[in-house]
Order: C-alpha cells, then structure tokens, then sequence
C-alpha cells in the first residue's frame, strides 16, 4: 500500500481536532472541511488548510461525499480520516476514497457494510459462533411479521434500527399493545437518521452491563484485543459515562470476550479501529450487541490505561504497517473515566441547547485530559450533535480516577449555553457509581430524582453575587471608572433590582454598609439576608467574600444579561428592574413556543381546530433528534405560524392556542 502524506478529516468538532493533533505529531500535513456554520471553528484554524463543502445541514456538507472527495483532490489529500458519525462507517464512502486512489483510514468497504448492518451482521455472528441475543433479523419487515416474531420472542423486547446507532431507531417494548406504534417510530426515526427503515427485534436483557471490546487489526492478518470498556451508564441509549477496565472484569471474562471479539473481526479480515458490543448479564454471560466499524467517542479511557494513541495506529495500519504491538505484549495499568459534556439542560428533560459560548475555560489538572473543539464566541447551533467536549481522568485506582473527574468536570466553565456538568459530577458521586454497581438500568432506578434534574432556582447566594455585580457596573459606568469604583456612602437608601431566571423574578436590596475600594454589601431577599464584599473583578473572575469565607466566581456580563458559574452550572439573569411588570414578556398558556433553534419536520394540527392539554401539535428537529411539541392548554388553534420544513429560532413563536374557559 502506498505511503501518504496529506490527511484530510472528514469530521468537525472534537473528534477533528483530536484526529489532527496524532497527524501533525506523525509529521502529516492536515485539510479540514467545514460547513458555512462551522466557518470559524477550532477544527478549522488547527488544520494546515480547510475547505468549505456546503451550508451548515449535514445532508448538503458533512455527508455530501462529492464534496469530501473534491475537496480531497483540490488539497491534494492522499488519506482520509472519518472520525466518527456523519461517513466513517458508510461503504460508499470508503468505495469513493478507493476509487479516487485515497487511502482511507478505516476498515474494508466489505466489514463496513456487513457490521454496519445489525441484522447482516448478527447473521454473520451466529455463522461465526459468537454468543448472541435471541431475536428476530429476518429480511421481511411488514408489520405483520414483525408483529408474530414478537410474540415469539416474548416481552420486554427491543426494536433496534439495523443502521442505527447512538439510540436512534430504538425502543423497549413491554407489552404487545404498544408494538406497531413503537414499530412505525421506530422505523421512522431510522429511516431519517440513517437513510434505511429496516428494524430488527431482540429480546429485552435486562439491568445488563454494556461491556465493549477494543480490537485493532492489520493488513497482514494480525488482531490484537485491548482490553474493555464499561459503557453501562446510559441516557436514552446513548453513553453517559465510559470507563476502562469494567469494574467487575475478570482475568477469565476479560479473555473469553476478547477472543470472541477477536474471532468477530477475524470474520471479516478487520483491518483498524473497531469495537465489538456485548452485554454482560449478572451470570456473567454476554451476548453480541454490535460491531462499530470505526473510533470510538470513547477510545481516550483506553489509550490512557494502554498508553498506546490509537489514532496513530489507525493511521500506520492504513498505510499499511503492522501493528505495533502483539497481543501478548498488551498491558492494561491504572484506571480511566470519560464523561460526555452535552449542551443541554439535564433539568428540562436534557432538552439540547442552542446558543453563543462566551465563555469557555476547563481547568486540565494532573491526570486529566479534555478533548473539545470550542472557542469562545462560536454558536452552538441545532444542526450537529450537542457534545461539546469529552472529559477525561485517570488513576492508579478507579475511585483516584472518578474523584479527579469530579473535579475536572465542576471546574470545567461553559457560559452562555447550558451545560450538563451538575448531572456529571453528581452521577459520579452516586454511591452505587462509586461503588462500581451500574448497569443501563442504573440512571432510570437510582437517578430519576436527583437535585440536578429539577430546576434550580438561585439561591440567595447567587442573587447577592449578581445584584452586586451589576450595582458595580451601574455605579462604575456613571463614575466613568473601571473595577470596584462608585460605591455610594454607607447610609443611603437600598438598591433595589429585580432579577428574572427563566419565567421566575427575585426582588433583591442591597445596601453598601462600608464604602470604599472593598465595599462592604449587606443583600437581602424578604427576610433573607447576608454580607459580601467584592474584591477583585476583571471581567472573567469576580474574588469576593461571602459570609467571610474567600471564593472566586467566573462570570460574564452583557447589557442586561449576566451569566454566573458556580455549583449549580451555567446561571444566566436577566435585569428586569425597569421593565413593568406583566408587559410584553408575560408568559401565554397558549404559546406554543420553539425550545431551541432547529427545523419543522410535521405538522400535527390546523387552524381552528380544538386540541387538547398534551395534544401533539408539532415535530421540531434538532441536534439530530426529534422533539415533541404539545399544547399546553384546552382550546382552539388560532395561529399557526410555521410550516413543515421552516427553520425556527429558540423562543419563536410556533402556534397560539386560544385557551378554552373550561
């Protein structure tokens, strides 16, 4: 196979940025390709050059392959790499690179079309006596015949989409009542997000343990295992918290999945990266899940307790050297945690947030490492996934590991979007975590009711912060001074401020009982009340004194918005002081609004009819999922302001409902 020199990543975001630090340490010259959303993005400054290949909805860039190949040839790229998601485990893009005479850093287009089939491969599986869950992966998908498989399978069963992955065209079905309706979802979210309607049907195993295998092979027959991961801890599906090695992992278990492993890629001659599913029973038994024909999201926590950089095994096996190591010489030393940090807001349903990063600093401490592809300034928009960032802790021990990833993750400063970051690090507090007793039932039996999934409402604490703040800036401004100036005297009347969170307003005082550079605020909410004084501030860290412990506080201020983090994650108020009470900004029963920028895929209801309170009304998607919206209140439909296929922004008005007096 012959040598190259150029790589071009075919991906955005994190993935892009980690894939070109390996490339330009290896000395390869790196093309980035972005969509006209991501024109300003990290991934794009970091590359030695970058290409435009469309607007920003994956359907007419990330996945246009014309595009990736043309922007290969314009650049000169002679190898590209897929990252994950979007083409890395598409056939016919690895048939295009080949094609074009462009090495692709990834598995054969044969082992990416079979494993990307869940009902092909499971077929290929049992041929190869791999252990696998009973089911149904026949080719006839009408709804009567997967309606007489089920029965035969018996309840609880899974709906998986063939394509799928990442809990897309997935559904636990518990009684056969709700079969065809979970069946035509299911099939549906499919054939969106894959291109393909095919399902198959297995029998539900249920509180498993989701335990992955890391194989790696070449071009001269060699695969090698490289131990396991843990994936257990999922929401909807999708990965929460990964971990290597699993925390109930034998020497014995450890070798009989990895053999089976082994023996599944050795069925396709499996050349790369690649990770074998299975779940693991309390028995200790386990059954093929999936082959993921690529990288994973979470290779980090196996290349730090390997010590070996599978992205640059990825690209030496590509260009067709052997593997640098063989299975004898593997070794597997210390601990390691990777948690996913999502744009979304944990306590209204992990609804995905849209919205500017102004501020982004995470704090990389000794045995943490962070991979993101963030600058502050840039758009979170709905057209991609939420993850933001992956963080990453290592230990001698597991529990060494989970407390550095604690810290890392509360230290870790995102304003201007929501983050998930309280959810993390109370997850990873949670005893049976820490005790190493998760399963995929873990979250949904032991979390459900977690302080992180409710709303927070500030606490006095955090409203004598923010009044502080913006008296500074008022009394700064009108003293045409910069930091802590323009205290009045002790003794004057009370600043009064009302600040808004979300639809919720806090009437606050403050009272400067000792002037000066370090004033000295007493703050008070009805009969709440306590003391700070502001000691530093630049913009970015606020130092002060609450109640005379010494803390520092990032924050960022903008016309009448502050955002301040702290415990509780990303806190943004709104200084409504001025703005007369009810007015424009009063809430409508009625008001069907858009959570989130993203796109009108149906439209469930017309103008006049009557609906009712849950009613379904319209489908919005974003951030690769889609979001039911539902009437609010009784009524009648008045206005309906959007149409199927129409792009909305967070907060637009979408449909108004005429609330019935009933």
């Amino acid at each position: 196979m012959p040598a190259f020199n150029k790589i071009l990543i075919a991906n955005r975001g994190e993935i892009a940025c980690r894939v070109m630090r390996t490339a330009l340490e290896l000395g390869y010259r790196t093309v980035a390709v972005y969509s006209e959303a991501d024109a300003d993005a990290r991934h794009v400054q970091l590359a030695d050059e970058a290409v435009c290949i469309g607007p920003a909805q994956v359907s007419q860039s990330y996945l246009r392959i014309d595009a990736i190949i043309e922007a290969a040839r314009r650049t000169g790229a002679d190898a590209i790499h897929p990252g994950y998601g979007f083409l890395s485990e598409n056939a016919d893009f690895a048939r295009a690179c080949a094609d074009a005479g462009i090495a692709f850093i990834g598995p054969s287009v044969d082992a990416i079309h079979l494993m990307g089939s869940k009902r092909l491969s499971k077929i290929a599986m049992l041929e190869a006596g791999v252990p696998c869950i009973p089911g149904y992966e026949g080719a006839a998908q009408d709804d009567d015949t997967l309606a007489s498989e089920a029965e035969r399978i018996g309840y609880p069963l899974m709906i998986k989409a063939s394509a799928g992955g990442g809990g897309r065209g997935m559904r636990l079905v518990q009684a056969s009542a709700e079969l065809l309706a979970q069946i035509r979802t299911a099939r549906s979210e499919a054939q969106n997000a894959f291109g393909s309607g095919e399902l198959i049907l297995e029998r539900a195993v249920i509180r498993p343990r989701h335990v992955e295998i890391q194989v790696f092979g070449d071009t001269h027959g060699n695969i090698v295992y490289l131990g396991e991961r843990d994936c257990s801890v999922q929401r909807r599906h999708q990965k929460v918290v990964e971990e290597a090695p699993c925390p109930v992992m034998t020497p014995e278990l450890r070798r009989a999945m990895g053999e089976a492993a082994v023996k599944a890629a050795a069925s396709v001659s499996y050349v790369g990266a690649g990770t074998v599913e299975f779940l693991l029973d309390a028995s200790g038994e386990f059954f093929f899940l999936e082959m993921n024909t690529r990288l994973q999201v979470e290779h980090p926590v196996t290349e730090l307790i390997s010590g070996q950089d599978l992205v640059a095994w990825q690209i030496r096996t590509a260009a067709g050297q052997p593997l640098p190591l063989r299975q004898e010489e593997i070794r597997l030393q210390g601990h390691a945690i990777e948690v996913r940090l999502y744009a979304e807001d944990a306590a209204a349903g992990f609804l995905p947030q849209t919205g500017q990063v102004l501020r982004w600093e995470p704090e990389l401490l000794p045995g943490v490492r962070i991979d993101h592809g963030l600058l502050e300034g840039q758009a979170v928009t709905p057209f991609y996934d939420p993850m933001l960032a992956k963080v990453i802790a290592y230990g001698e021990t597991r529990d060494d590991a989970r407390r550095k990833l604690v810290r890392a993750v509360e230290r870790c400063v995102l304003l201007g979007v929501n983050g998930n970051q309280r959810f993390l690090a109370n997850l990873l507090e949670h005893p049976q975590f820490a005790a190493g007793n998760a399963t995929t039932a873990f979250i949904a039996e032991h979390f459900e009711n977690d302080p992180s999934l409710q709303p927070h409402s500030a606490s006095l604490a955090e409203l004598a912060i923010a009044a502080a703040l913006l008296y500074q800036a008022s009394a700064g401004a009108r003293a045409h001074q910069p930091g802590l100036s323009g205290w009045r005297n002790a003794g004057g009347a009370p600043w009064r401020c009302v600040l808004k969170q979300g639809e919720h307003r806090h009437a606050v005082e403050l009272a400067v009982a000792a002037g000066g550079p370090q004033a000295q605020l007493r703050v008070s909410r009805g009969d709440e009340q306590l003391c700070l004084r502001l000691l530093a501030s630049d913009g970015r860290w606020l130092t002060l004194e609450l109640d005379g412990v010494r803390r520092r506080q990032a924050y960022h201020h903008e016309g009448e918005h502050l955002w301040l983090y702290g415990e509780q994650g990303n806190l943004e108020l709104l200084d409504v002081t001025h703005e007369p009470a009810g007015g424009q900004n009063a809430a409508s029963s009625g008001a069907v609004k858009a959570p989130m920028d993203g796109a009108i895929v149906d439209v469930l209801t017309s103008e006049g009819a009557s609906v009712s309170k849950g009613q379904l009304l319209l489908v919005l998607e974003a951030m690769k999922m889609e979001h039911p919206l539902k009437a609010g209140v009784d009524g009648i439909v008045r206005r309906i302001g959007v149409s199927q296929g129409d792009q909305v922004k967070s907060r637009q008005l979408l449909v108004e409902i005429e609330a019935s007096e009933t």
